[in-house]
């Protein structure tokens, strides 16, 4: 009997034996990957935390500071990987932010005129604060969504960013000692 019910239950628990060793291993892996933390690593968390996930960066920043890593290193790693999170954001913005203006917010024509010159007028420059919690991502999409000048967009992005990582390693290290 006992046999019986192995046999009839063993393909569905092997499937699931294997997903749940995979997901372990992969758990495992991340948490080593995390506790070992490296420029790939800050260089990810940066990226992911420049996208629209709720996630922080600046606490690895700071760990790997306190660890002893090069700060100019540890500073443009930050800084590259946020930018190209927020250009993510952007793109996301350029290539979908029609359907998410028109379908998703529904935005009359009337206010998204309005908004696009509000915001081609005087918005450009808040880009500089695409840092922010909250309103930096969002910023970011904004830029997309109205096709803002790459080469204006990048420049303010990433001095923004740039100027967050630098500030942070500074007060780091001079708490540190």
């Amino acid at each position: 009997m006992m046999t019986c019910l192995k046999k009839q239950t063993e393909g569905y628990c092997s499937r699931l034996d294997h997903f749940d060793n995979q997901f372990l291993t992969y758990t495992v892996m991340l948490h080593d990957w995390l506790n070992q933390p490296g420029y790939a690593a800050l260089f990810a968390v940066s990226f992911l935390a420049s996208t629209l996930l709720p996630l922080g960066s600046e606490w690895l920043l700071v760990m790997m500071l306190v660890n002893g890593y090069d700060p100019v290193t540890t500073v443009g790693t930050a800084t590259a990987g946020n930018y190209l999170g927020a250009v993510t954001t952007y793109l996301i913005g350029m290539y979908g932010g029609t359907w998410l203006v028109t379908k998703v917010l529904r935005v009359s024509p009337e206010q998204q005129n309005r908004a696009s010159g509000h915001y081609r007028r005087y918005g450009s420059f808040t880009l500089l604060f695409s840092w922010l919690p909250l309103i930096g991502d969002p910023l970011c999409m904004v830029g997309g969504v109205l096709r803002i000048n790459f080469l204006l967009f990048t420049l303010l992005v990433a001095s923004g960013k740039l100027v967050r990582y630098a500030a942070t390693a500074f007060i780091t290290l001079r708490a540190a000692g």
